[in-house]
């Protein structure tokens, strides 16, 4: 199949599901409209209630914890949060501040926040902090994930936020609508190449897996990585209770 048939095929599904959606809204009446607009109004009251308390909490906002036992008074109040371990000496650091601060006004469902890991040696034992920076995702009061250094993110410094908020969003600590199989970046590289292809005309009989994306474990330098880059340690496994 070339990429004209493919694209009549993606064309015709669409269309067939339009029409699907419009044939169910003809067959509404007054009294279905009228129980929907309620449903939605009671669903959007919900979300500002919700937001507002997600807002009163601190979230929207990436600031930092003082103290190391105000930690237990967040995870109680805030469903999802991000923790990022620093030191001032630590350069990295200062590139996760970076993205941190454009990530969390986006996603006020989550608290992002951060600790000096030299003035918290509770946390820093209790969690297993051996590398700065170290991020940590709690949901529900229970850490479900660490980034550890840049080993996650293709450990390059020029990584980018989209690749981070990806990288977060992989224990769903953060709502992501995204591809959460492939990096933004790597999606990125996929799409310009398959359109490089395109104009040029090049397919020269190719078929269908040429328009898949590039395989999760090569990293934005074209390095093969381990399958299980983003799996767990067996001791973050034993930690998390998801070694039984």
């Amino acid at each position: 199949m070339d990429i004209n048939d493919k694209l009549l095929q993606v064309t015709k599904t669409i269309e067939q599901q339009v029409d699907s959606v419009i044939e169910q809204i003809d067959q509404l009446d007054a009294g279905d409209l009228e129980s929907l607009r309620k449903s939605r109004m009671k669903e959007l009251k919900a979300k500002q209630l919700k937001r507002k308390e997600w807002l009163s909490n601190g979230h929207g906002v990436y600031n930092e914890l003082p103290e190391e036992k105000q930690f237990f008074e967040v995870i109680k109040k805030s469903e999802n949060v991000i923790l990022h371990f620093y030191t001032n000496s630590n350069e990295r650091c200062k590139i996760v501040d970076m993205h941190f601060k454009i990530i969390a006004p986006k996603h006020e469902e989550t608290l992002f926040t951060k600790v000096d890991a030299e003035k918290c040696p509770f946390l820093t034992e209790k969690l297993k902090i051996k590398v700065i920076p170290s991020i940590v995702c709690i949901h529900n009061g229970i850490m479900v994930d660490k980034l550890v250094g840049f080993t996650t993110l293709g450990n390059r410094d020029d990584f980018s936020t989209a690749d981070m908020e990806w990288r977060l969003a992989q224990n769903e600590v953060i709502e992501y609508e995204g591809d959460l199989s492939v990096p933004p970046s790597e999606q990125k590289e996929k799409v310009e190449k398959s359109t490089r292809k395109i104009r040029s005309g090049k397919y020269n009989g190719a078929d269908d897996d040429d328009l898949d994306i590039v395989d999760f474990t090569q990293n934005g330098n074209g390095v093969q990585q381990p399958s299980n880059a983003f799996e767990l340690t067996p001791e973050e496994e034993a930690e998390l209770g998801l070694d039984d």
